[in-house]
């Protein structure tokens, strides 16, 4: 079903989409496809709504998004349930996931009265003053990836509605279920009918979205060559396009490093989101001496990790997304074998005796890995690291600024503060690192990306309070 104009409606596309579990390789509901009548008509409710939201005092509009927080505050272990049986991650990281979102949405509740504030300078010139407004802009687009299907989209929504615009979104076709349930919630609410919209479907419903005339712009997270195309669509037809893309992040071990505190979140960077997350760790780079610690510490750390089904509490690894994905990462391993990496660590057919049937693969583990290898420079999206050495810091700083064009995260682990201190300053990324495995920005923080891993000039959770606004500048005199 789509929601429409407040409503949930039968979709007339005849298109309908299996959703999997990954665990059991079993389909747990269908999706409908959104026709271009039913785009339309959501894009329709969204803009019909639009001047009565934003007429709405900046009072009473917050008192929507608190009464948001509190909702999702009292779903939370329902949302996440639902996002391991889809995604297939473990239930502590869906939980994780889903106190993300809810910090979200407690964010846009203060920076409405901060930021969306605009600016004022008496006396400009005799009897002049001058006023900068904050304006919303009128309806947005958002589309979600699959690999944080409710925590994405709401880097985005409540900021969108405090300062008045109203939306139309699309999840991920493969995880579309965390995100249709967070609608079921946002029922609770009470929004006004078409503030918030809701379609199903793949490439043809984004680009629909985002060339429609009466939507002013689109945020997107996904892959990088998807955020490309949606980047030069929007760029097309004059929209504005907020993209956050892929990455391929390194995590550095300087050799004064203590390990004991580092390899459990090693651990979590590397492996965590069963590797399909845009900060988590793929190149381990040692300096000097700590390498083969490093390496043996690592690899047996990875070898422990539990596999099975997410709703297990024990489990501590869950399988990937679908039977693509799955093929893919093999593919991967494939090639690091071909290119002449050692793989050390062999997670290609892992044994998940109650769940036979579940897109599982166990941890691997490269060692030996050059900077030209195709596992070194491109996105994997899956539990694989790559081991490689360097001789310094600075050496380390140079490998990641040009052995790929990403620049989503980068992390060092160290004891010295001035090593820390030039790695910040010198890498080229935006988000890093300092004694953190994932580089993760809490809300009312930008989420930062640079190069090929972001799109646009303002980013994600807190900037985007100007991505959804424009600037009225007023020059009075009396």
């Amino acid at each position: 079903m789509q929601y429409i104009d407040g409503g949930w409606q039968q979709s007339d596309s005849p298109d309908v989409l299996n959703v999997m579990n990954p665990a059991l390789d079993e389909t747990i509901a269908q999706v409908p496809m959104a026709s271009p009548d039913e785009v339309n008509q959501a894009v329709k409710a969204a803009k019909d709504a639009f001047e009565a939201w934003r007429e709405l005092p900046i009072t009473a509009r917050v008192a929507y998004i608190y009464r948001m927080k509190q909702v999702f505050d009292s779903h939370v272990e329902e949302i996440s349930r639902i996002t391991t049986q889809n995604h297939g991650k473990i239930i502590d990281e869906s939980r994780g996931e889903t106190r993300r979102l809810a910090e979200n949405i407690e964010t846009a509740c203060s920076i409405a009265y901060t930021l969306a504030k605009g600016e004022r300078l008496d006396q400009i010139a005799t009897g002049i003053d001058e006023t900068l407004i904050k304006e919303p802009l009128g309806v947005f687009s958002i589309i979600g990836p699959f690999n944080f299907p409710s925590l994405a989209p709401f880097w985005f929504i409540p900021t969108a509605l405090v300062t008045g615009c109203t939306l139309v979104v699309k999840p991920s076709e493969i995880t579309p279920l965390p995100l249709q349930w967070c609608f079921k919630i946002l029922e609770e609410v009470g929004l006004p009918d078409g503030v918030v919209n809701l379609v199903h479907g793949s490439k043809d419903v984004s680009q629909k979205l985002i060339s429609h005339r009466d939507v002013q712009g689109v945020c997107f997270v996904g892959s990088t060559p998807a955020a490309r195309q949606v980047y030069a669509l929007a760029g097309e037809h004059g929209k504005r396009a907020l993209c956050q893309a892929g990455a391929k992040n390194y995590v550095v071990i300087n050799e004064d490093a203590d390990l004991a505190r580092a390899i459990p979140m090693l651990m979590s960077s590397f492996f965590g989101n069963t590797g399909q997350r845009c900060l988590s760790g793929s190149n381990l780079v040692a300096v000097g001496k700590i390498y083969e610690s490093l390496k043996t510490q690592f690899t047996d750390a990875a070898s422990k990790l539990r596999l099975g089904y997410g709703l297990d509490e024990s489990v501590g690894l869950g399988p990937v997304v679908s039977r693509n994905s799955k093929n893919r990462i093999l593919g991967y391993v494939e090639k690091g074998i071909q290119e002449g990496a050692d793989l050390v660590l062999d997670g290609r057919s892992p044994e998940v005796q109650e769940y036979p049937n579940g897109y599982f693969l166990g941890c691997s583990v490269f060692d030996k890995v050059s900077p030209d290898m195709t596992i070194a420079k491109e996105e994997i999206f899956g539990p694989v690291a790559s081991l490689m050495r360097v001789d310094s810091v600075q050496e380390s700083v140079n490998m990641i600024n040009s052995s790929t064009n990403y620049g989503n995260a980068a992390c060092i682990f160290t004891k010295n503060g001035k090593d820390a201190r030039e790695f910040r300053r010198s890498v080229d990324a935006g988000n890093v690192g300092i004694n953190i495995g994932i580089a993760a920005p809490m809300a009312f923080f930008p989420f930062g990306g640079r190069r090929d891993s972001f799109y646009g000039t303002l980013h994600g959770q807190i900037d985007c309070i100007d991505f959804f606004t424009d600037k009225k500048i007023v020059i009075e005199r009396w």
